[in-house]
C-alpha cells in the first residue's frame, strides 16, 4: 500500500432493489441504468441488482416465452455496453435459455461485456415457490460458451472476478443458494472469493427479516468475507406474497448497509468494504487456512475502479472513536454486563482453585483499582466469602490527592471490605538514602520506587493472610507499557487484563448504575470523572495533582483506537491514519494523530517485555495481549518499519517536476 494512498483498502459496494414492472423489460433496464449512474456517481465500483431483474421473478409461465427471454437477453447487452462509460460492474438478473433449457441466471457485466453468467444451484419448490416448473437447476451443469456476438461469456456454477489492483475476488450465488445446507458460497470463499453477492427474490413473511439478517450476517463471518445482499422489491405480484426489497451489506458477521424496506421507489444502499482486513483475519484464522474448496474454480479478470469519492472511501463503513465502546446504550450495558461477570468469574475460579479465602487489592481511588475492586466483590459474592475477607489498604505517597485518598476510603467501606491505611512516604525516604538517590529529584527512579514499594507492601500482605494479590492495570496500559516492571504490572490475578481503558470508565459508570446504589453509586461517578494520574509526583501547594497521564502518554481514545486497529487488523500505519483523520479529524489535526501514533508504535514495540512476562488474568473482548493467548512477540522486534512509514506520511507529498 502507498502510504499516501491506503483509500485502496477499500471497495465502495452498492445493492439496489429498484422499481419494477413485472415482464416488462424495456421499463426495468431504465430503471437498472437510472440506479447504476446514482451508485457510479456515489463512488461503487460495483452494483448487485436481485433475481430476475430484468424481468421480474414473478412472470410465472411468462418465463417460457421466448419473447420474454429475447427482450432480457437484448437487455443485458444493453446494459453490458453502458458499463464503460459509468465505469462500474454490474450483477442482473435473467432468465437464460441454453440447448432445451432455461437457467435462472446472474449475469455480471463490466468494461462493455458480458464477463460471466451464472446459474441457480438450488430451485425451491415448497410452499410458496415453483421455480423447478420453469428453470432447471444448475448442479452437474458443464460449462458452456454463450454466444453473444461480438465476445462470448462463461455460463458455469465455478466462476471466480478477480481484479488485481484492489485484490477483490468475487463469486456469485443466487437467493436459494444461500439458505442451503452446503451454500456455493462456502467453496467460492476457499477457492479465494473475499466477496459474496447474492440476487435474491426472497419474499417477506412474519420474522422472517430478521431471519434474513442474521443468515446473511453469520454467513459473512463463516466465510471471513463480505456479503452483498439484494431481494426483489414490492414492484414484485402480490397475488399470493409480498416482496420488500431487503438490501443488506455485511463483513465478517457486521451489518455495514441496511436498505428501508417496502418502498415502490428503487431502493440502493452502499458500503465500503475493508479488504485488507478480511485478508488479516483470514491468514490468522487457522480452520480458514486448513480448509480447501471441493473443485476447481474458473478465474475471470474484471478491473474495478476505485474513484476518488465524496464521502471519501472508507467513509461509509462503522469507524467508530471508541472502538471498544459500544455507542448504544443499550447494547453498551449488555457489554458491561457480560465483561463484568467473565471478570469476577475468573477472579472467582482463581479463588476456588488456590482455596484462598481472603486476597488483597491496593486501592488508589483511580479508574483501574476501583473497576478490580467492584469485580472482587462481586467474586466474593459468587462463591458466598465475606467481604470483609478483601483487604485494601490505600498506600498514600508524595502525590495522593485528598480526592482520590477519600474516594479510596469511602468505597473500601461502602463495598465493606477492609480497609487498611500504610503511608509508604517513609519507607520510601529511607530508601532513597541506601541507594543513594536524592528525593528532589522527580525521575523515572523516583516514580518507579512509589510503585514497586506498594507492590512489595501488597505482597508482603498477601503472604501474611494467606491469600493473593489482585492486580489493578488495564490492557491499554499493557500496550503502551504504561506501568513498573515487577510493581504495578504484576500480581497474583490481573482482572483488568482485557480491558482497555477507554471502557473502564463506562464499567464503572454502569457498575454505579446497575450494581450498586446510594453513596457507593454518587462515589463511583465522582471516581469515574476523575482525571487520569498516576499520582506519583508531589502535589501542589494547594493540593492538587497536576501530574496528568494523558499529557505525557497521550490520549488514550487515540491509543485505544491505534490499539484496535494494529492489533485486531493488522493495520499498518497509513491506514490507521486514514481512518483515524477520518474518525477524529473535527477534534485532532493530522500532525497530531501522527505525534501520538509515533508514540503508540514505538512503546509498544518497546515495552513488549512486559507483556512477556504478564500475570494471568481473563480475556474478555477480540483483544488481548497475554503472551500465552493472542499476543506472541519477540521483545526484541524492531519498530522500525513502522516508525519509517510514520516518518513518510510524516512528510509533505513531493511535487512533480514541470518538463
Amino acid at each position: 500500500m502507498n502510504p499516501a494512498d491506503a483509500r485502496r483498502a477499500f471497495l465502495r459496494v452498492a445493492t439496489a432493489a429498484p422499481e419494477l414492472r413485472i415482464a416488462d423489460v424495456a421499463f426495468n433496464t431504465g430503471v437498472i441504468r437510472r440506479e447504476a449512474a446514482r451508485a457510479a456517481r456515489a463512488g461503487a465500483a460495483l452494483v448487485l441488482f436481485p433475481e430476475l431483474s430484468l424481468t421480474g421473478y414473478s412472470c410465472g409461465d411468462l418465463f417460457a416465452q421466448q419473447l420474454l427471454q429475447d427482450h432480457a437477453r437484448a437487455a443485458l447487452l444493453e446494459l453490458a455496453a453502458a458499463t464503460s462509460p459509468l465505469g462500474v460492474h454490474l450483477v442482473v438478473g435473467l432468465p437464460l435459455a441454453c440447448r432445451g433449457r432455461l437457467y435462472n441466471c446472474a449475469a455480471v457485466l463490466g468494461g462493455g461485456r458480458v464477463l460471466g453468467l451464472v446459474p441457480k444451484q438450488f430451485l425451491p419448490t415448497t410452499g410458496e415457490y415453483y421455480e423447478e416448473r420453469w428453470f432447471t437447476s444448475a448442479a452437474g451443469l458443464a460449462p458452456v460458451e454463450i454466444d453473444f456476438g461480438t465476445h462470448a461469456a462463461p455460463l458455469a456454477t465455478h466462476l471466480l472476478f478477480t481484479d488485481g489492483a484492489s485484490g477483490c475476488t468475487f463469486g456469485v450465488e443466487v437467493c436459494e443458494d444461500l439458505w442451503a445446507v452446503h451454500p456455493p458460497s462456502g467453496d467460492l470463499c476457499l477457492a479465494g472469493a473475499n466477496l459474496i453477492l447474492n440476487p435474491s427474490a426472497s419474499n417477506e413473511l412474519l420474522g422472517k427479516a430478521a431471519y434474513r439478517r442474521d443468515l446473511v450476517r453469520q454467513q459473512s463471518a463463516r466465510c471471513l468475507a463480505a456479503y452483498a445482499y439484494a431481494a426483489a422489491g414490492p414492484g414484485e405480484s402480490s397475488t399470493d406474497v409480498v416482496f420488500s426489497g431487503h438490501c443488506l451489506l455485511a463483513e465478517n458477521g457486521t451489518l455495514l448497509a441496511e436498505s428501508e424496506r417496502f418502498r415502490f421507489d428503487s431502493q440502493q444502499v452502499c458500503a465500503d468494504l475493508d479488504l485488507d482486513r478480511l485478508r488479516h483475519e483470514r491468514i490468522c484464522n487457522s480452520s480458514f487456512s486448513a480448509a480447501a474448496p471441493a473443485r476447481e474454480f474458473r478465474r475471470i479478470p474484471v478491473s474495478l475502479a476505485i474513484p476518488a469519492t465524496r464521502p471519501p472511501l472508507g467513509a461509509l463503513r462503522p469507524n467508530p472513536t471508541l472502538p471498544f465502546v459500544p455507542s448504544d446504550p443499550r447494547a453498551r450495558a449488555d457489554t458491561c454486563r457480560e465483561i463484568f461477570a467473565i471478570q469476577s468469574t475468573g477472579l472467582a475460579k482463581r479463588l476456588r482453585h488456590t482455596g484462598a479465602r481472603k486476597v488483597v487489592i491496593g486501592i488508589s481511588g483511580g479508574l483501574d483499582s476501583t473497576l478490580a475492586l467492584l469485580v472482587t466483590a462481586h467474586a466474593f459474592d459468587l462463591l458466598g466469602l465475606d467481604r470483609k475477607g478483601i483487604l485494601a489498604p490505600t498506600l498514600p505517597g508524595f502525590g495522593t490527592t485528598k480526592r482520590t485518598r477519600g474516594n479510596a476510603e469511602k468505597l473500601v467501606g461502602e463495598i465493606g471490605a477492609t480497609l487498611r491505611v500504610i503511608p509508604i512516604h517513609d519507607a520510601l525516604k529511607q530508601h532513597f538514602r541506601d541507594i543513594g538517590h536524592d528525593e528532589r529529584v522527580h525521575d523515572v527512579t523516583y516514580e518507579n520506587a512509589q510503585a514497586r514499594e506498594r507492590t512489595q507492601i501488597l505482597m508482603d500482605l498477601a503472604n501474611q493472610l494467606g491469600g493473593f494479590v489482585v492486580g489493578t492495570g488495564d490492557l491499554s496500559e499493557a500496550a503502551l507499557g504504561w506501568c513498573t516492571f515487577n510493581g504495578d504490572h504484576m500480581s497474583m490475578y490481573h482482572v483488568n487484563a482485557g480491558i482497555p481503558k477507554t471502557l473502564v470508565r463506562y464499567l464503572i459508570d454502569w457498575c454505579a448504575d446497575s450494581e450498586f446504589s446510594g453513596a457507593t453509586g454518587k462515589i463511583l461517578h465522582d471516581i469515574a470523572a476523575t482525571p487520569i494520574s498516576p499520582e506519583l509526583l508531589p502535589t501542589t501547594a494547594d493540593g492538587k495533582q497536576h501530574q496528568q497521564t494523558e499529557d505525557v502518554v497521550g490520549p488514550y481514545e487515540l491509543h485505544d483506537y491505534f490499539l484496535y486497529h494494529v492489533v485486531r487488523h493488522g493495520a499498518r500505519p497509513a491506514k490507521v491514519l486514514y481512518l483515524a483523520e477520518q474518525a477524529f479529524g473535527a477534534k485532532y489535526p493530522r500532525a497530531v494523530i501522527l505525534r501520538w501514533l509515533e508514540v503508540f508504535l514505538r512503546r509498544f514495540f518497546q515495552q513488549q517485555f512486559k507483556r512477556s512476562a504478564m500475570p494471568d488474568g481473563p480475556k474478555v473482548g477480540s483483544v488481548a495481549l497475554s503472551p500465552r493467548g493472542d499476543w506472541r512477540m519477540p521483545s526484541d522486534a524492531s519498530a522500525s518499519g513502522w516508525l519509517a512509514e510514520v516518518a513518510a506520511l510524516r512528510a509533505p507529498p513531493r511535487r512533480a517536476k514541470r518538463r
